[in-house]
């Protein structure tokens, strides 16, 4: 099994564009840059729904923003966790 890769959005976008054009179909993509088949085809998937032309998922950025979110929420909950901490603390100091 081959380590994962990490690929700039660039190069995406160069793949996706090779396509897309006509220059080169998914197989010679695949094979010229050793890359998988499902791969390409969920960055194909992914810039037509950043492009409008898809419908079916998120884009990359209500996906980014989704995270994002998601991240805030998990540290309100900490916060909140921390402060009914605190105040059932102090609730027994002060009897």
């Amino acid at each position: 099994q081959r380590p994962r890769r990490v690929f700039t959005t660039e190069f995406k976008a160069q793949i996706v564009g090779l396509v897309q054009r006509g220059e080169r179909t998914v197989p010679e993509v695949v094979r010229d840059f050793e890359l998988t088949d499902s791969v390409v085809r969920k960055w194909i998937i992914q810039a037509e729904r950043d492009a409008g032309t898809r419908t079916d998922g998120l884009t990359s950025d209500e996906k980014a923003e989704l995270a994002a979110l998601r991240r805030e929420n998990k540290r309100l909950q900490e916060d909140v966790e921390i402060l009914r901490r605190a105040t059932a603390f102090f609730a027994k100091e002060t009897r």
